[in-house]
């Protein structure tokens, strides 16, 4: 199998991670990580593209060299000029700089001081007290990295959705090709949409005589062979999933499907359901004693225990079962609820493409309406719209949108909050925007008490429509802020500030957790994609996945609305 976008993102990341150690030109730098999101948000495989004849540096941010380099990846697996930079500078220093606290200044330190060279060496010098020696290694930063190390063995298990997705497509499509195979589904983790997935289930039917199993250990990607048999296969692949095949046949379809689905805890306790009618539930059906009543189908699987079928999402044992039992599961929202993006960047700041560009994707996806957000100057990003230049993006939005019909760009822009709480931008131009979305981007490790003033403070202000990303965590590489986040809701409910589902991968912020207390709470929600490109709006529909495994229906999201109720609804 052609090397899938993850793995050519990773490589980039890596090679990224090192020459920012090294001090390397920071354009440099920074190219390798746009291509890497550029490659990895990309709903097309770089593999077909190249052999469709394709130019990637068509692609945003895609120059020549770098649209080379990805053709190297695709045809060999390699990237040279990594492999180069890794004979003088450890591999695994990368994977020290996605731990709290450790930048590559500090990460360059570890290593020219301490000869700090892994997780491992790093994990050692906490213990022994080494670490503390070191100039701007305070208590604080030193139990901050204690903590992470414990949890990193943990977080680095689990595959982020984005890139589980990738992996999972790549293998359906190469199974459904198989003479005889009539479905393939992917179940687990992955099917409940959680924000990360440690293995990858897999459930197929087809002909008797199907060669699915010897199809399948034969498979490009597969580094190691687990097991192998008749009805079930594992396999370890190249990014290190581990996946599980099954065979099962067209009577158990339903009941495999929502035994391999689980999660564990909710299958219990509707086994319990089961148990105490007399019945049995297993992979493969439904039984009163044995004969098997149900299993075909997953709708027949709960309709044996008396309940109506319940979405994927919600299987978790938070409450669905009682809801089902008492008819009050909620509608979830679809993506087709969404009719506008509130949180996107253009090339002005660290987007990709222009305002026309822009808008045209949003027209594509039938938006009605697209805010753009660009940073605010301060602290986010080096080149961050002051007054002038936001000014400046407002006329350019009048004009553009005198042009369109039936569509609107949003006045916006993406406030830093800063340590004090204060939004960096003052009101007089604040109030001449459609709405103002504010975000922490940095002091995330202040005490909780500071953390809760600073963001309750910038909830004052009347002007701040939405809280982007709002605990500020990073999957499996940034710890949320800490916050007391029924506090927080509490307070966002009352200064009718809304909350941010923000749909980017690797944030997810709010998860689903909070997602179902601020719709408990009331508070207003949005879901947004954080799009730095035009291909980037595709994204959003991990921040439904989210509101959906938080109970979110339609109704409680605001940009389900047209965009005058919208508005009103984000006034404040």
């Amino acid at each position: 199998m052609p090397v899938q976008n993850v793995e050519i993102a990773e490589l980039f990341n890596r090679l990224a991670d090192l020459l920012e150690i090294e001090d390397a030109n920071p354009f440099r730098v920074r190219a390798y990580r746009n291509a890497a999101r550029v490659v990895s948000g990309s709903s097309r495989s770089m593999a077909d593209l190249i052999a469709e004849g394709r130019d990637l540096d068509e692609l945003p941010g895609i120059g020549k060299d770098l649209a080379a380099k990805i053709a190297t990846i695709v045809n060999t697996g390699r990237l040279p000029q990594l492999e180069q930079i890794e004979t003088r500078t450890p591999r695994a220093l990368s994977q020290l700089m996605q731990l709290p606290g450790l930048g590559p200044k500090r990460v360059k330190l570890l290593y020219r001081e301490l000869n700090i060279r892994s997780p491992e060496d790093l994990t050692r010098a906490v213990r022994s007290g080494r670490l503390a020696t070191l100039p701007g290694f305070g208590p604080k930063i030193v139990a901050r990295i204690a903590a992470a190390l414990e949890q990193a063995p943990v977080a680095s298990q689990r595959l982020r959705l984005d890139a589980a997705e990738q992996i999972a497509k790549g293998l359906v499509n190469y199974l459904q090709r198989i003479s005889g195979v009539k479905s393939v589904e992917v179940a687990g983790s992955f099917r409940r949409r959680r924000d990360t997935v440690g293995d990858l289930d897999i459930l197929v039917t087809c002909r008797a005589n199907t060669p699915v199993m010897q199809r399948f250990v034969k498979y490009d990607a597969v580094a190691e062979i687990i097991s192998q048999g008749t009805t079930r296969s594992s396999v370890r692949l190249r990014s290190g999933v581990q996946v599980d095949l099954r065979v099962v046949p067209a009577v158990s379809r339903g009941a495999a499907l929502y035994y391999f689905t689980g999660s564990k805890a909710h299958n219990i306790a509707v086994r319990k359901i089961a148990v105490q009618a007399g019945l049995k539930i297993n992979e493969y059906g439904v039984f009163r004693g044995d004969q098997r009543i149900a299993g075909r189908t997953e709708q027949d699987v709960f309709a044996a225990v008396n309940l109506p079928w319940i979405e994927p999402e919600l299987r978790e044992n938070r409450g669905e079962i009682e809801a089902a039992q008492h008819g009050t599961l909620p509608k979830l929202i679809t993506l087709s609820d969404i009719r506008g993006d509130l949180h996107c960047h253009t090339r002005e700041t660290d987007g990709e493409d222009t305002l026309q560009d822009m808008a045209r994707a949003a027209q594509a996806h039938d938006y009605a309406y697209l805010a753009i957000t660009d940073h605010s100057r301060r602290v986010s990003v080096a080149h961050g719209m002051d007054s002038k230049r936001l000014m400046a993006q407002i006329r350019a939005i009048d004009k553009l949108n005198a042009g369109l019909e039936n569509f609107r760009l949003l006045k916006s822009v993406e406030v830093d909050i800063l340590e004090d709480g204060r939004l960096d931008m003052p009101d007089r131009i604040l109030k001449q925007l459609d709405l103002v979305v504010g975000a922490v981007h940095y002091k995330l490790d202040l005490p909780r008490s500071k953390q809760m003033s600073r963001l309750l403070r910038a909830m004052d202000n009347r002007y701040l429509s939405i809280l982007a990303h709002p605990t500020g965590r990073l999957i499996n590489s940034r710890a949320p802020m800490d916050l007391d986040m029924e506090k927080l809701l509490l307070a966002a409910r009352e200064q009718e500030c809304a909350m941010e589902i923000n749909a980017q991968p690797e944030r997810l912020d709010l998860d689903d957790i909070h997602c179902k207390l601020a719709r408990d709470t009331g508070v207003k929600l949005v879901i947004s994609s954080d799009a730095h490109s035009s291909h980037g709006l595709d994204g959003i529909r991990f921040g439904v996945d989210q509101a959906r495994r938080g109970w979110l229906n339609a109704s409680q999201v605001l940009n389900t609305l047209p965009v005058d109720k919208l508005l009103a609804a984000l006034r404040r």
